[in-house]
């Protein structure tokens, strides 16, 4: 039956699932085939080697037309999702050292992670890395730390552009996370309630700098943070049509995806079951939704969430296609590829032995 299936013709739906090991079921795939289901996010259970990744992410493309987006957290430093194989890529937060000292360097260094990144995730078939994180860095919070540039906001905004255009060099869109801001607070989202006491004018000034950046350069995707902000709404942002249609779409003019960060994290378990919020995030102006790590959850929302995304919503998606030009077998022969994988090499060298030296 499944194979009768394949390659059908179906709307990208709204919901992003993911799957639980290094091959595709049978069961999955016929939940991949929900008309609900526009996308699959990978994890680090999900990878074995660069060739059962690539036919993993060929597999799933082949299920749908158009194709169902395939996303990863891939950031570089600690969230990396795939590494053996893959060039090893530095945290944000040394591009940001970097740049107080030469920022002609880091931009350059920026632009050149974020073309390695994209590359290699194109040519083993994924669409999109959830990155940059354009979260500023202001030392107290558990989740964001070095995954940020910088505490200053124009730094973060022009190191976040340089990875966008590597990014967009290689064919790939860009993510920028998490809006408007998760960085001020101590709290991990994924773990706790998150709340940012702060007023609106003092994050438009800080926080939201460098994603009026991103979104002046044509950034295709942003992710809410599951924070509060209750000077400003009561609802979390990913749940909030004051932060996504009064603030990001009106005040900001965004007019790409919208991609909402897990729905099974613990700061947004608080706003009903499953299907509630990803009803929440849909109706707030979310373009995308993930359920992830429980597949129970996403079985609940395919069954019961009722909801059609209009063209315009389905055209942002379909934006985020990757448009890699190459694939697996051909980087390691590629001249531009190991041009950058030397220079990031010797970038880490160089990072370690300042450490080792103070």
């Amino acid at each position: 039956m499944m194979k009768k299936m394949l390659g059908q013709a179906m709307p990208l739906g709204c919901v992003m699932v993911d799957i639980e090991g290094i091959e595709l079921q049978t069961q999955e795939a016929e939940r991949l085939l929900d008309p609900l289901v526009g996308g699959v996010i990978l994890f680090t259970r999900n990878f074995e080697s660069m060739a059962q990744l690539e036919a993993l992410t060929d597999q799933i493309h082949a299920l749908r037309h158009p194709r169902l987006l395939i996303g990863v957290d891939h950031e570089g430093g600690r969230v990396q999702r795939f590494r053996e194989g893959f060039t090893r890529l530095p945290a944000m937060g040394l591009l940001g050292d970097v740049f107080h000292c030469s920022a002609q360097e880091a931009q350059a260094m920026a632009e050149t992670v974020g073309w390695m990144m994209a590359t290699e995730l194109l040519a083993v078939g994924v669409d999109f890395s959830f990155a940059p994180v354009v979260d500023l860095d202001y030392g107290d919070s558990r989740v964001i730390g070095d995954r940020s540039f910088d505490r200053d906001p124009v730094i973060v905004g022009q190191l976040a552009l340089s990875v966008m255009q590597g990014m967009k060099k290689a064919g790939m869109a860009s993510v920028a996370k998490h809006f408007p801001g998760h960085g001020y607070i101590q709290a991990d989202s994924h773990l706790e309630v998150a709340l940012d006491a702060r007023d609106f004018n003092t994050i438009a000034r800080t926080d939201l700098q460098p994603f009026l950046k991103l979104i002046e350069h044509g950034v295709q995707a942003v992710m809410p943070a599951h924070v509060r902000y209750p000077q400003v709404d009561d609802w979390p942002a990913g749940f909030s049509s004051v932060w996504l249609q009064e603030v990001l779409r009106g005040q900001c003019h965004f007019d790409g995806a919208i991609i909402s960060d897990d729905l099974s994290m613990h700061a947004a378990a608080a706003y009903g079951e499953a299907p509630e919020r990803v009803s929440l995030a849909l109706k707030a102006g979310c373009d995308l939704v993930l359920v992830c790590n429980d597949s129970m959850a996403a079985d609940a929302v395919l069954s019961r969430v009722r909801w059609e995304s209009d063209a315009a919503s389905h055209a942002r998606l379909i934006r985020l296609h990757g448009k890699g030009t190459l694939r697996r077998h051909q980087l390691l022969t590629n001249p531009l590829w190991q041009s950058a994988a030397a220079r990031i090499e010797h970038f880490l060298n160089e990072q370690n032995q300042k450490v080792l030296s103070v």
